[in-house]
């Protein structure tokens, strides 16, 4: 058989699968079937390969070529745009011939002539005659269509998110097959991916796209957001304009518009195969190592054609898949979306350099989108060292059934670290790193909390996380839900995922690959690397699960003790897994140690030190994540720039391709050194930089401003003095340090009494001004404790002082700062909780209000109660206060003037006057 021979037989067969009917001229019969294949058609300028007609009419050619053609084949695209420009023999009615295929029979490319700037690409075989014929009935192809300007209302975009849509939009007008978004964890890649999967099938016209995930949790995930999205330019949901379905069988219906599967479901599909769920929760991690394991072979699939997907957005492809998985993206002639916070090379050259959008963590922990992390070092002489055992009888344990025995040692064993709890168990010493961690947590790492922040733990294996878990309960002297294992092998992991995510317990989460990347956890602030990590990209995607940002009121959802946002996470080393570099980030804080006073004099003082000034703009972007909207508003006034700009300048200051950018040019992508004048030309330009970065610390009040603000965030945190139980009562020294704190508070009382006027008017007791007071009180109050006077601390120097007087209760600290203020300037003779101060005053209230003929309803109390609830900590109620939690699940300030009548405006009044009296 001649290698011209073999190339037909092999696009015959392709051909077949594909359901083309195949025939030579001389027994043509185009009305044989939807689809028919004419070999050696005459035309007016020769004889083409195939002939294709659809529905009896000539629509595309074919040119074969033998394989070794194959790297000629693009030169062949002329010879197809001869033929299908050209007549074709016997043919009177009005025809064109739209479609082109060139191939070898193991490559095959194609163009659609209707594509503006049409353009051949490879694809895995023949498109069907169906596809064909949909194409010719549409009014226009995708990829002119998305050559128009799409629509986009941005409302409640991130800048990064806007970025990657506007940038992938323009890629996709280029008609460029493949497009990364690179987007640091937690900056919403998702999110962006769902925006243009509906911007696509809205205005691309795009019909199916599927949404490639690599475990069956991130497709829960996935499916979980794209059923919640809520498009700007539609009141309707996502999944009530186009159907989205997450694929669990070996079935994917025909009329949905957006499939959610894992890439090896997918190949099982195609394959014809069915799939246990147990196959779809390992990650691609474990097959990424595997370099040398071969490919997953696909062959065609007449249910599931090449062109069955329009688009197809791959999650998390930072993943070393393009080996072992990639003819499974290969095989559909779709474009390819993929999504990462860590690109590594194989990436890049998978998606063809085509970056649409970087985003890294860096610039995200920068503009408050991440926080960033400490890093606190355990170092163990076993974990160090590893141990050497004597030959003896020693212990033994099965690794699945963890069933024990005892035996002789031959001789001795000398073991290293990375035979730790994969060889060697040593108790101690998990027991040793557990209890350091314990020692260290409300001392060093979160002093101010009373619960352990939620943790997560990356063990080795399932044995170690068992290992790990039976310590940690122990040392803290917890129960099972305190810590719980979240492994692929585990019971119920998504359950006790949810858990960790939502509720109290488990404050301590044991994994070892199933969380480690992708899976949103946002509570999380301490992660203890108890095994070693020798990839990069997998390093920086494990650190993510502590990056994300949460407010102090969701945080105290699972963390109560919480007192300020979640402005940074805590990595525990216990293996040295930050001590190479594994990752392109940089650490910013880099002086831990020093005072934020001191890196501030560095900076007046035009200090050039890259650790100094790299650890300053981690300062200002932590302490930027606890200010107030107010107090940030204040930092830009004071300082002449926000605190996001100071820290960026700080940075760039370092930052080589910023240095070069403002140096005039742009550095070698391919890592070829500056020449020697660009060099002298980056000297100038970071002298400069570094000029502006440092300048708004010269300015004294601008750092006395920063300095005082920090103090109203941070606690000093004393390491040095040790502390322990000796007396347990109050003794005359600690009285007279009471005697001080409430003389203290009187001066300042008196320092503001004509400046405050939250302060007047509880003199003057004009209650009915109260609204217009509490802004000005928070601020009383926020002076008040940068002299460390704080109402839990003048409570209890009361209590010391005058006891028969004081009494505890509920405390606020805004409003209970009102209860001290009166008991010192004698306005009340006993010291009592804000709140009940109002209950009292209700009680009367109500009383003297149902004296009457008229009593208030049920409905009308249940109202009044929930007012008074919001007074006792806001110190007044506004009717626009009613259409806020917890009034409107009652019906708003509509029911309220319903359930009052006229009289509401005036009951309000009433209230905001009688209950602070």
């Amino acid at each position: 058989m001649s290698p011209e021979e073999k190339t037909r037989q092999i696009i015959d067969e392709k051909l077949r699968q594909a359901g083309w009917v195949i025939q030579d001229t001389k027994q043509m019969n185009i009305s044989a079937s939807l689809g028919v294949a004419v070999r050696e058609f005459p035309t007016s300028t020769g004889e083409v390969d195939y002939a294709l007609f659809v529905n009896g009419v000539p629509v595309g050619v074919i040119e074969a070529k033998r394989e070794e053609k194959g790297e000629d084949i693009t030169s062949v695209e002329q010879q197809s745009a001869r033929y299908a420009n050209s007549t074709l023999k016997w043919i009177t009615g009005n025809y064109r011939i739209r479609f082109a295929y060139e191939s070898t029979g193991r490559l095959t490319r194609f163009t659609d002539y209707d594509d503006i700037k049409y353009r051949s690409r490879d694809v895995f075989s023949f498109h069907r005659p169906e596809t064909l014929q949909r194409l010719m009935q549409e009014k226009n192809t995708i990829r002119n269509n998305l050559k128009q300007p799409i629509p986009f209302d941005s409302t409640g975009f991130r800048a990064c998110q806007i970025r990657a849509i506007e940038n992938l939009d323009k890629s996709f007008a280029e008609n460029k097959s493949r497009a990364l978004i690179q987007m640091a964890t937690g900056a919403g890649k998702t999110f962006t991916a769902i925006t243009a999967a509906y911007r696509l099938l809205k205005y691309g016209n795009m019909n199916r796209i599927l949404f490639l995930v690599d475990t069956k949790s991130l497709g829960e995930q996935a499916e979980r957001e794209f059923l919640a999205y809520m498009p700007n330019d539609d009141p309707r949901p996502f999944s009530s304009i186009y159907g989205v379905h997450r694929l669990k069988t070996s079935r994917m219906p025909q009329d949905t518009n957006i499939y959610i599967s894992t890439i090896q479901r997918m190949y099982s599909i195609l394959k014809g195969e069915e799939l246990d769920e147990s196959a779809e929760e390992t990650p691609f991690a474990e097959y990424t190592t595997a370099d040398s394991k071969a490919p997953k072979e696909v062959v065609y699939n007449a249910k599931y054609p090449p062109e069955f997907f329009d688009c197809i957005i791959v999650d998390e492809c930072h993943r070393s898949i393009y080996n072992v998985w990639k003819q499974v993206l290969d095989y559909f002639d779709s474009f390819i979306v993929g999504l990462t916070a860590t690109p590594d090379k194989r990436t890049f050259a998978f998606f063809h350099q085509n970056i649409v959008s970087e985003y890294p963590r860096e610039q995200a922990i920068v503009d408050g989108v991440n926080v960033g992390e400490d890093i606190f070092i355990i170092e163990t002489e076993i974990g160090k060292k590893g141990g050497h055992i004597m030959k003896q009888m020693i212990e033994t344990r099965e690794r699945l059934s963890r069933a024990r025995r005892w035996q002789q040692l031959d001789e001795d064993v000398d073991y290293v670290p990375s035979q730790l709890d994969r060889d060697i168990v040593n108790p101690s010493q998990i027991r040793t790193v557990i209890r350091a961690f314990k020692d260290a947590l409300f001392t060093q790492l979160f002093p101010q909390r009373k619960e352990v922040p939620k943790t997560l733990i990356f063990a080795k294996t399932d044995s170690h996380a068992d290992d790990i878990i039976q310590i940690v309960r122990d040392e803290f002297g917890e129960g099972n839900e305190f810590c719980r294992k979240i492994t692929y092998h585990a019971k119920n992991p998504e359950e006790t995922l949810s858990e960790f995510r939502n509720d109290y317990y488990p404050r301590i989460a044991v994994t070892v690959d199933m969380i480690a990347t992708g899976t949103d956890v946002k509570p999380i602030e301490c992660l203890i690397f108890m095994r070693d990590v020798r990839s990069k990209n997998y390093f920086e995607q494990m650190k993510g699960r502590g990056t994300r940002t949460l407010s102090k009121d969701d945080l105290q959802k699972v963390s109560p003790s919480a007192t300020e946002n979640k402005d940074h996470f805590v990595i525990v080393d216990a293996v040295g897994v930050t001590k190479s570099k594994k990752c392109d980030t940089r650490a910013l804080e880099r002086k831990p140690t020093v005072p934020m006073k001191e890196l501030m004099m560095n900076a007046a003082l035009n200090t050039t030190d890259a650790d100094i000034l790299t650890s300053l703009a981690n300062r200002i972007i932590r302490l930027n994540s606890q200010m107030s909207d107010a107090e940030r508003k204040q930092f830009t006034q004071q300082v002449g720039a926000s605190a996001s700009q100071v820290a960026q300048k700080l940075l760039d200051a370092f930052d080589q391709d910023a240095i070069a950018a403002r140096a005039g040019f742009v550095l070698s992508e391919s890592g070829d050194d500056p020449t020697p004048e660009q060099i002298e030309q980056m000297h100038q330009a970071q002298a400069e930089m570094l000029k502006e970065a440092v300048k708004p610390f010269h300015n004294p009040a601008a750092r006395d401003f920063i300095e005082n603000v920090r103090r109203c965030h941070e606690q000093i945190i004393d390491n040095v003095n040790l502390d322990s139980v000796t007396f347990a009562g109050f003794d005359t020294d600690q009285e007279k340090h009471a005697a001080q704190t409430i003389t203290d508070f009187r001066a300042f009382i008196e320092e503001h009494k004509d400046e405050i006027l939250a302060l007047r008017i509880l003199y003057d007791q004009r209650f009915r001004d109260m609204p217009m007071a509490i802004g000005q009180l928070k601020a009383l109050y926020a002076k008040l404790k940068e002299r460390r006077i704080t109402t839990e601390r003048l409570w209890d120097c009361y209590a010391m002082q005058q006891p028969e007087k004081v009494r505890r209760g509920t405390m606020a600290q805004l409003t209970d700062l009102i209860s001290m203020i009166r008991f010192e300037m004698g306005a009340s003779d006993r010291l009592a909780p804000f709140a009940d101060t109002v209950n009292q005053n209700f009680q009367q209230w109500t009383l003297k209000r149902n004296a009457g003929s008229v009593h208030f309803t049920a409905e009308q109390m249940e109202w009044l109660r929930l007012i008074r609830d919001h007074i006792s900590s806001s110190l007044s109620v506004e009717p626009e206060d009613l259409e806020l939690s917890p009034f409107d699940r009652m019906g708003g300030l509509g029911r309220f003037y319903e359930v009052f009548g006229d009289d509401y405006e005036k009951i309000l009044m009433e209230m905001n006057i009688e209950l602070v009296a």
